[in-house]
């Protein structure tokens, strides 16, 4: 097995992620589209090969972290991870993150994974995540939602807290939880991190789960940020209407009718936007997460190396508040998502001013 490394050497800037002791890019590799088919949330066929050049390319251009989950491929996008980083040097190694409790049935792959958290579920989980990955100590190791096998917050969340007293893991936290729920879990130990789904659609944790991460040192790194393709700027309802049964989307509420009619105007709203900023319209939705206070980074996804170059300016894109005003009233014209629609001035050296 590979030891953990402190650090991934990087040009690009970085920032606390809370107080976890690690630097993080603005952009991290999300590794949920590559653990390819087969099971409920896949995004239908995926060539390996094309998916470890994918990581390889973020690494080269600076990325120094990668978020997966045991869930993702049912076990196969760690693998893919672990192949991608397999022989890279301790000093060019990325960080990596995953996700635990939702279980998956050996013998039904269409089976939707569990919500569970039971501390034996949970240490299986590690373990399992260890040997895939081929590390001895996860970097950040996040409750994947909420358990709902009858399992209470404080137990699932106390078993994470064990597993990093015990040195499996370098940090622990949370993702899919309201504040509520952040709330409870600081109660029994201190919430490093959260992961919410955040994007110009889906706004829903401005209102709440940010602002509490800010008040209380937690870092945030948001997943889907240009809502699963939707606001890349290449989407298309024609595309919509041929994706696969085999890809998740297909049965998405934002991928089809009136939703899906107003999600691509705001998305065709970016690209001017994205033109003054020499940029493509992708960077441009990461960027608009980034803008705000207290969300330390996003998760991109990728499935090939274009399209990391895609998005890769948003790890040093900053958006001026004539560009989040321009967004703010497309969002307002569009009609899509719901939530905030402009990120607040933040204080120089806030989370979200970088």
């Amino acid at each position: 097995m590979a030891a953990t490394p402190m650090s991934h050497r990087t040009d690009l800037p970085t920032v606390p992620l809370g107080s976890t002791g690690m630097r993080i890019t603005r952009t991290g590799f999300g590794a949920w589209a590559i653990g390819g088919g087969g099971w409920t949330f896949g995004w239908g066929p995926q060539d390996d090969g094309a998916s470890v050049a994918a990581i390889r390319r973020a690494l080269e251009r600076g990325i120094n972290w990668i978020d997966t989950a045991a869930a993702y491929g049912l076990g196969h996008s760690e693998e893919i991870v672990a192949r991608a980083l397999r022989g890279l040097p301790a000093a060019d190694r990325p960080l990596v993150f995953t996700k635990c409790g939702l279980v998956w049935d050996e013998h039904d792959h269409a089976a939707p994974p569990r919500r569970m958290g039971s501390p034996k579920r949970l240490r299986e989980g590690i373990e399992g995540s260890l040997r895939r990955l081929g590390v001895e100590r996860i970097d950040l190791f996040q409750m994947h939602w909420p358990a709902e096998d009858g399992t209470p917050l404080e137990d699932y969340w106390g078993t994470l807290l064990q597993l990093k007293a015990e040195g499996k893991a370098r940090a622990v936290g949370l993702s899919n939880h309201t504040a509520a729920q952040l709330e409870a879990a600081e109660r029994i130990g201190h919430v490093e991190t959260l992961q919410p789904h955040f994007s110009a659609i889906s706004r829903g944790a401005a209102a709440d789960e940010l602002p509490w991460c800010a008040a209380h040192g937690t870092g945030v790194i948001v997943y889907s940020p240009m809502n699963a393709g939707l606001l890349t700027g290449a989407f298309t309802a024609e595309r919509a209407a041929r994706l696969g049964a085999d890809d998740w989307r297909s049965r998405a509420p934002e991928f089809s009718g009136e939703r899906l009619r107003r999600n691509l105007e705001l998305a065709a709203a970016l690209r001017p936007i994205a033109e003054r900023h020499a940029c493509q319209p992708g960077a441009v939705a990461v960027a608009w997460t980034l803008a705000w206070p207290g969300v330390t980074g996003a998760i991109v996804g990728a499935r090939s190396p274009g399209q990391v170059d895609g998005w890769h300016a948003a790890a040093t894109l900053a958006l001026g508040p004539a560009d989040l005003d321009e967004i703010a009233a497309a969002i307002g014209r569009s009609g899509a998502g719901a939530g905030p629609a402009r990120p607040p001035a933040s204080p120089p050296g806030a989370p979200g001013s970088h």
